[in-house]
């Protein structure tokens, strides 16, 4: 247990490393009109994904944070291993080095199922919803990927802050919500994970949608079902979904689109896959 000294010790070095951090550190817009250096204690608490309140009572040592808190407070603040180690200490918390995830890679059998799939968009999609890898019927359907660069390349940054994601999907609000959703899930298995941590911080900045829906707690998820398109070249698509765990890495789905044969909806994908293969040609 820490005592009130080093509380207060915690406070003061969360404030200090506050103020020497601006918001394109952490990748937030520089709106301006700050009356003292740094981040903000809202802004720090949102990329932690805690409360404005309980941030405001540890810089006021009011509190003892836990070590999944202190986590993502040392990667939301760019500690180092050395400065990272003195806030778990002033915590009374045991210093654990933090390793970083290894960094997902699609799994080769499926990579062959992408490659197999001709007539059906399909993604891989990794532990916090990064796009692992796609075929090129996916990217016709939602978007070209290979433009997104690669530590943005994921479903919820795209789907939340890519305009044309809001056309494109019929019911957008439905299909965010059940990314949210996705999201939380992850969150519970993996609570000290930086990464899921800072994107739900970034989003929750960004779309108030977002932050709403987290805090709601109350989203059911789905593993299959049916999303409505409207896509600029093919017009109105419906299309069913589903999702395939992959055994080597359960963090790992493949997620695949079909259409109904003998539908509109079934001629418009093929349309579709003939424009994407002849602009791979």
């Amino acid at each position: 247990m820490a005592s009130d000294a080093h509380l207060n010790e915690l406070g003061s070095f969360l404030k200090a490393r506050r103020a020497e951090l601006s918001p394109r550190t952490v990748g937030l817009p520089d709106t301006g009109g700050r009356r003292v250096p740094g981040l903000r204690r809202e802004e720090v608490a949102l990329l932690a994904a805690i409360s404005t309140d309980y941030y405001t009572r540890l810089e006021q040592g009011r509190i003892q944070p836990s070590a999944s808190v202190l986590a993502a407070l040392a990667h939301v603040l760019h500690l180092s291993d050395h400065q990272r180690d003195h806030l778990f200490e002033l915590a009374g918390r045991q210093t654990a080095r933090h390793r970083r995830p290894a960094a997902q890679k699609a799994q080769p059998q499926l990579r062959r199922l992408l490659d197999d799939l001709t007539a059906s968009p399909g993604v891989v999609i990794g532990r916090r919803m990064d796009i692992l890898a796609w075929n090129p019927l996916a990217a016709a359907l939602l978007t070209d990927f290979a433009k997104v660069p690669e530590d943005k390349r994921n479903c919820a940054r795209i789907l939340f802050t890519d305009p044309s994601m809001r056309t494109l999907y019929a019911d957008w609000r439905a299909v965010a919500r059940g990314c949210v959703s996705h999201l939380r899930m992850t969150a519970a298995k993996y609570p000290d994970d930086p990464r899921l941590t800072s994107l739900v911080g970034e989003l929750s900045m960004q779309d108030s949608d977002f932050g709403q829906w987290w805090g709601s707690r109350h989203v059911p998820s789905r593993s299959l079902g049916m999303k409505r398109f409207h896509h600029p070249l093919v017009g109105e698509l419906v299309l069913d979904w589903d999702t395939f765990t992959c055994g080597s890495d359960p963090d790992q789905e493949l997620v695949v689109w079909t259409a109904e044969p003998s539908t509109p909806s079934y001629d418009g994908l093929r349309d579709l896959a003939s424009r994407a293969a002849g602009q791979a040609d």
